[in-house]
């Protein structure tokens, strides 16, 4: 990746305490998660060969984001699966194209993971989109907000990611 920032899998403990410090601030408390809940869900989504997996972008050696698939995301639509959650960027890295560049890796890693789709739940009109995303209609998640859109990512489409087929392949990403 380009200015020091590479993006994969993690599998071990290191980052474990600021990724539940992230969590716990966006969803944790607000859900009524204790912390500890909420550590030990992110302990145990660092696998390597199954659900769920936990990807992070790091600056260096530091910790600036992440991103998860999980098998179950959203409590009313157990039919479908697997998500894309937790798409977090640090406060501070906010702004600076990162979440383009987290974005854009999300189509390769589901690949390597061996997903042929991924479903998303948001409030955000327009992003996933310039990814490749399909907007499948609106879903009442019973959250707040109740009404959010609902979207689904083929992984086999030929995009590159940031909303461009790839020419070279034939429009198949490699």
């Amino acid at each position: 990746m380009t200015d020091g920032i590479r993006i994969g899998r993690i599998t071990d403990l290191r980052d474990l305490d600021k990724i539940t410090g992230w969590m716990y601030g966006w969803w944790g408390r607000k859900e009524h998660y204790s912390r500890e809940a909420v550590k030990c869900c992110m302990a145990h989504s660092f696998q390597t060969d199954r659900l769920p997996q936990t990807y992070g972008m790091y600056q260096g050696d530091s910790l600036i984001g992440i991103y998860q698939f999980v098998n179950a995301d959203l409590f009313v639509r157990p039919d479908i699966y697997p998500w894309l959650a937790n798409v977090y960027i640090d406060s501070s890295c906010r702004g600076k194209g990162y979440g383009r560049l987290l974005l854009t890796s999300v189509r390769n890693s589901a690949e390597e993971a061996g997903l042929s789709e991924l479903f998303l739940f948001t409030e955000h009109c327009g992003l996933y989109e310039k990814f490749g995303w399909e907007l499948s209609g609106t879903i009442d998640t019973f959250l707040e907000p109740k009404l959010q859109r609902l979207y689904r990512l083929d992984i086999r489409t030929g995009h590159t990611g940031d909303g461009r087929a790839d020419k070279r392949t034939g429009g198949l990403q490699k």
